[in-house]
């Protein structure tokens, strides 16, 4: 993981696959106002990328829901 870019309520990361070095680009925004996390997950290349994308966001929630889960 590469982060490009990481503001007061977004951030940017490139996800490298280890096999092709393919590209995937996750954004993250903040949305204060309805406690939320706004997630954009997508591959630079190709038609398919066999559910990479959405596993990793789904890893990536789960983890938050499990930080949720402690400090309650």
């Amino acid at each position: 993981v590469r982060i490009v870019a990481a503001e007061e309520r977004y951030i940017h990361a490139e996800f490298t696959s280890a096999l092709f070095r393919f590209v995937d680009d996750v954004e993250f925004l903040l949305d204060s106002k309805t406690k939320a996390i706004h997630v954009r997950s997508a591959s630079r290349v190709g038609y398919s990328d066999l559910g990479v994308n959405r596993r990793r966001v789904e890893e990536i929630r789960s983890r938050f829901d499990t930080l949720k889960k402690k400090r309650t």
